[in-house]
């Protein structure tokens, strides 16, 4: 019954997500360069500060990427300020966008991961970084394998951690979302929608030859809860430096599903350890069941 509500919740996210079309936001100041009509959703708490320089720390800025049906704020409110805090120079940006640009990830998904290149210089030359990280969520955190495959971004790239990406595709399952039953109607107003079905063009491509880059590192946090990327293992990686995480593994009593996990103290923690693997932190579970290993 949990689940249903966390399930119900998500879709409420969604809904409202869709209402807020007809509200128009100031974007966060950016460099003229690049910059678009069309930002019009502010970023996320501790993103997009544009005169940030990394550390000795942290040198590599993080560049996060929402997922279908979303924006950078609302997939991000959470996980943006903690990185932030933790020290790192964090960017946020809306790619595939519909709706007057307040609902995105909706596009054809080779524009959008070119979207994801063009930013990721962006953020290159705004820092005088040599390389960034990127976490994305469901297709932001398949999408970016395309820009490290076919785009030139692997020397651009260090580490791509995902969360419950969809990199085999998705049967859009649990949630019963029409996208086999309507494909000439969904092609018109989200084309990214039929590219992710695990049968599509783009996914067949996406994984042939294999399915990572020499170099890059490689991190996938899937839920079993989850009622969108399906099946959940969709996720996972075959290939070298490559670590796949089933949250429950890590804290059983974690029902974060597709839409919950971004904001999950476990996940977070988990992003962190990610990110900086040579100072991970022990992570915390939630609904009072005490911490879990260090992963």
């Amino acid at each position: 019954m949990r689940g249903f509500r966390i399930c119900a919740a998500g879709l409420s996210v969604l809904a409202l997500t869709f209402l807020s079309a007809a509200t128009a936001f100031a974007d966060d100041p950016a460099p003229a360069q690049g910059s678009s009509d069309l930002d019009v959703v502010p970023p996320p708490p501790g993103a997009n500060d544009w005169t940030c320089r990394p550390s000795a720390a942290h040198p590599r800025p993080i560049v996060l990427a929402h997922g279908t049906f979303e924006n950078r704020l609302d997939n991000w409110f959470a996980m943006s300020p903690r990185l932030a805090a933790a020290g790192y120079c964090v960017y946020a940006l809306d790619f595939g966008r519909g709706l007057g640009g307040t609902v995105s990830g909706l596009g054809p998904m080779r524009a959008s991961a070119q979207e994801i290149s063009d930013f990721v210089d962006r953020v290159l030359a705004a820092t005088g970084a040599q390389q960034v990280d990127i976490v994305g969520h469901s297709q932001g955190g398949m999408l970016p394998r395309y820009y490290l495959k076919n785009l030139g971004g692997v020397p651009k790239v260090h580490t791509l951690v995902g969360l419950a990406p969809d990199n085999h595709g998705t049967t859009w399952g649990l949630v019963g979302l029409p996208i086999t039953l309507i494909p000439p109607a969904t092609n018109l107003v989200c084309p990214s929608c039929t590219e992710q079905l695990p049968t599509s063009d783009f996914i067949t491509q996406l994984n042939s030859g294999g399915e990572t880059q020499p170099g890059v590192s490689y991190t996938v946090i899937a839920s079993k809860f989850d009622e969108f990327a399906t099946p959940y293992t969709t996720g996972f990686l075959n290939g070298p430096d490559v670590d796949n995480i089933t949250l429950q593994d890590v804290c059983p009593g974690d029902f974060s599903e597709h839409m919950g996990i971004t904001s999950d103290p476990t996940t977070i923690q988990l992003v962190l350890n990610a990110l900086d693997p040579e100072h991970k932190a022990p992570v915390p579970c939630g609904f009072g069941t005490g911490s879990a290993q260090t992963k």
